[in-house]
């Protein structure tokens, strides 16, 4: 699934590069995470599911982008795009970060995602968008947040995402993404978007 190229304004760049599983992948995901929201506990009602249409893997966020770097920062996207090849993935598993997101995990050709992932951030850095430390890149597609003053425990979540085996996909296509903020939460607004070498739209 894409996001909806129509939201946002001009002169807002929040900006981060993605990866966005085919619409079968994301089908049989929302299956597994469906019965989660019924889930009985401390945690019912304190957790915010995040919007299934946008559903995606993150590569970089560079959080706030200067108007003048976007130019740039889109060049040298697609040159990486057109360097990195196609990748084919499964969405598998699932994990959490504390008591503060659940998610689901990545399987398959990880290696070269981790390659795509570190070329983005790569970019980022070269740009001054990102920090030169580099935190490991850990693939996962975010299904849920909880609230920061009153976190939610996740581990039944996880637990009972661990054992999910999604199909195959190809990720044939770099996105660049546009992040806003509402009320509702965060919307979100192809920028760019670039074929891998080799690859075809996922």
């Amino acid at each position: 699934m894409r996001p909806d190229p129509r939201v946002g304004e001009p002169g807002i760049m929040r900006l981060f590069a993605a990866l966005f599983p085919d619409a079968e992948a994301v089908r049989e995901l929302e299956r597994a995470v469906r019965p989660l929201r019924a889930l009985p506990g401390d945690g019912a009602g304190r957790v915010r599911w995040t919007p299934v249409a946008g559903w995606h893997l993150t590569l970089a966020f560079y959080g706030e982008v200067p108007d003048e770097l976007v130019p740039t920062l889109r060049g040298r996207l697609a040159a990486v795009a057109a360097a990195r090849p196609g990748c084919t993935l499964r969405l598998a598993g699932g994990g959490r970060f504390g008591d503060r997101a659940l998610w689901a995990g990545v399987a398959g050709d990880t290696g070269e995602l981790m390659a795509l992932a570190a070329a983005a951030r790569d970019t980022g850095r070269a740009l001054g968008l990102l920090p030169d430390a580099r935190p490991e890149y850990v693939p996962h597609l975010t299904v849920a947040l909880t609230g920061r003053r009153a976190p939610a425990p996740l581990a039944p979540y996880a637990e009972r995402l661990a054992g999910f085996a999604g199909r195959p996909w190809t990720a044939g296509e770099l996105v660049l993404v546009r992040s806003e903020t509402s009320p509702e939460g965060s919307r979100y607004a192809t920028e760019a978007s670039w074929p891998l070498a080799g690859g075809r739209p996922g």
